[in-house]
């Protein structure tokens, strides 16, 4: 767990290391702000559809052949990719390497197989929240440090996510036993690669099925908000970037805590499926109060509400984990990756057009009423679901 914990870590600090300075080199390499955009765009795109392409096969190979060497291999291009992004002169060498990056996004599939491998049903949801502080960490502090660094240099950010994920993985090298040696004997071949029927077999699951379906939902309303949070405070309340950055450190920071802290303890009571829901439908009251807020004070109220339902997405997952098989767990977190990279792939593009569209009529709020009705199709998903029978 300590790796693993270091390890989304440092995904998340590499990544927040580039928020603050990926307009720079893009306008930098394509020396024209509206291309820079345009290719900003091509990139994360592309890096979601390989992602949905190749996950359900890493998750296949680490159920055959092991977590640990995907793992590390997943690390090692996130690694090369950044570098490139270091050194390229033009577009088309960042999208290539960003493209085997993205074959290569490994990380989220393996990292939540191994939890499982490594921990009782009872005690996922707190690790799952773990992973979510962890995560929360990573945030604040890799814009922070991304500024910083962007400030001497513009590449300079790249260069050090780049020797991070190289850290990371001589890291796991030397330390990180395997959680699951593999058993063999998992069928990898044409059909079973397939992208699209690895996410039909998991559909077809009942109860995997609706869960599936309920984190798809979820990760959309994420993505609607996560694509135009800033953009709206910027165009609704007028705040500067410092102030947008303070706010969303903040945030970040106390959901860090409140999940390292009391997620155990309220998944412990409630159980997963009962913390899943009402985690959701807090979740719901969240975006709903951004979506008629007026005042300030009233964004902060949803963020501090939005911290309480954080407990929601680990107790999710516990409940996904607990719905399957010990020798499946890394075929079905790979078709669920690829499920989440759909809505990472589609939504900021679509979510871009209809905030935009609703600032010309003067609601752009209302892109957050939007963001709700989604999450509360997770909710209605989740409340109707029934218990999985353990497989362990």
């Amino acid at each position: 767990m300590r790796f693993l914990l270091v390890t989304v870590f440092l995904d998340m600090l590499g990544l927040g290391l580039l928020v603050p300075i990926m307009p720079a080199l893009m306008t930098a390499v394509t020396a024209d702000p509206a291309t820079a955009v345009l290719w900003s765009g091509v990139l994360g795109s592309t890096y979601g559809v390989l992602q949905f392409v190749v996950s359900p096969l890493l998750g296949r190979i680490s159920d055959r052949y092991g977590r640990r060497p995907v793992l590390l291999a997943s690390l090692i291009c996130l690694g090369v990719d950044w570098l490139a992004h270091a050194s390229a002169s033009g577009p088309w060498t960042i999208l290539a390497f960003h493209a085997l990056a993205g074959a290569c996004a490994g990380t989220n599939t393996v990292v939540n197989a191994y939890v499982a491998d490594v921990t009782e049903p009872s005690g996922r949801a707190r690790a799952y929240g773990m992973l979510g502080a962890a995560f929360g960490l990573g945030f604040v502090a890799g814009p922070l440090l991304g500024g910083l660094l962007g400030a001497v240099d513009v590449r300079l950010p790249f260069l050090a996510a780049g020797l991070l994920c190289f850290a990371n993985a001589a890291y796991g090298w030397l330390i990180l036993p395997e959680s699951r040696p593999g058993d063999g004997v998992t069928p990898l071949t044409l059909r079973t690669a397939d992208p699209f029927g690895a996410v039909t077999v998991v559909l077809r699951r009942p109860v995997l099925g609706r869960l599936t379906c309920a984190r798809l939902c979820a990760d959309i309303a994420r993505m609607i908000y996560q694509s135009v949070w800033t953009f709206f405070l910027t165009v609704q309340f007028a705040w500067s970037t410092a102030h947008i950055g303070v706010v969303m450190a903040t945030g970040a920071l106390a959901g860090a805590v409140f999940q390292s802290q009391a997620v155990g303890g309220i998944v412990r009571v409630l159980g997963d499926r009962r913390a899943a829901v009402i985690g959701s439908l807090i979740g719901v009251v969240s975006l709903a109060g951004i979506a008629f807020a007026t005042a300030p004070w009233m964004l902060y109220t949803s963020q501090a509400v939005a911290v309480a339902g954080s407990f929601g997405a680990p107790a999710a997952q516990s409940w996904i984990s607990r719905s399957i098989g010990a020798g499946e767990q890394g075929t079905v977190q790979g078709a669920l990756t690829g499920v989440s990279a759909i809505a990472e792939a589609c939504v900021p593009v679509t979510a871009g057009v209809i905030f935009g569209s609703l600032i010309g009529y003067g609601h752009p709020s209302l892109i957050f009423a939007g963001a709700a009705a989604f999450a509360a199709a997770s909710t209605i998903l989740l409340t109707t679901t029934r218990e999985p029978v353990v497989t362990g």
